[in-house]
């Protein structure tokens, strides 16, 4: 599998934290895990298939995918290309009409969102574009087009700086104080934004840190306190719905994006 990220146009980069091109010649299955953002991904050649709970569904050609808390397996076909636009955690609301937590575990046909137009023509377009560079540059201009007149809302965006500095060991409660709003209010509209509630968000920041961080021989009382559990069972629990493995498991033989 070969997986290249773009960075966007310096105008897109408070809603988009970047592009990705995943191509492959033979078969491929894939973990993906739960991210702090949405991604809308356009398949220009080849075919997708995610299975989840023990079900698997064909992909058609453009999907959105909300925020999740399990893990996916994604299946690729053969010579399968894919275009990603993966959002900044506040980027994806101000594409799309809808509240972002509707989409929350769920990935469905882009073509059904309210926002970007002519999605199927996007995917057309990309599956002719015969370069990445081209591809990128068609998918700027057309985000570029889109692009809202205002800026992501500032109190959550920093609410997700907060969350993202403190790698999600920080009291939702005492965020709210901070911010001068009632918790209840920052929730709702945090959830809206970002499409999962604050406490969501900051378990993917955890546990994501803990992967991204992980030293070969750590234990897993290291791990747990690392990713500011005080219970083993509650971590490794955790973990598992994540991964879909145990610790032991999952850094010994997985391989994921």
């Amino acid at each position: 599998m070969k997986l290249q990220r773009y960075k966007p146009a310096v105008a897109l980069r408070p809603f988009v934290k970047n592009f990705t091109i995943i191509e492959n010649d033979g078969a491929v299955d894939n973990v993906v895990l739960p991210d702090t953002a949405m991604v809308l991904s356009f398949r220009f050649q080849g075919s997708v298939a995610v299975s989840e709970n023990g079900v698997q569904q064909q992909l058609p050609a453009a999907v959105f995918s909300g925020m999740r808390k399990s893990h996916r397996q994604i299946s690729y076909t053969a010579s399968t290309g894919n275009f990603l636009i993966t959002f900044t955690p506040v980027g994806a609301a101000a594409f799309f009409r809808e509240p972002m937590h509707t989409f929350f575990g769920h990935t469905l046909p882009a073509a059904d969102l309210k926002g970007l137009r002519d999605i199927t023509y996007m995917a057309e377009q990309l599956a002719a574009c015969p370069a990445p560079a081209a591809k990128i540059a068609f998918m700027e201009k057309v985000l570029l087009s889109a692009l809202p007149s205002s800026t992501p809302d500032l109190l959550v965006t920093h609410a997700v700086q907060q969350i993202t500095i403190h790698k999600g060991n920080l009291p939702i409660k005492e965020l709210a104080r901070q911010l001068f709003v009632s918790q209840d209010a920052f929730e709702k509209r945090f959830r809206r934004v970002v499409g999962s509630s604050p406490k969501q968000f900051a378990t993917v920041t955890r546990l994501r840190n803990t992967i991204d961080n992980y030293t070969p021989g750590q234990s897993f009382t290291e791990l747990a306190y690392a990713a500011g559990y005080f219970d083993q069972a509650h971590f490794i629990r955790d973990f598992k719905t994540f991964t879909g493995k145990t610790p032991g498991q999952f850094f010994k033989e997985s391989v994921f994006w």
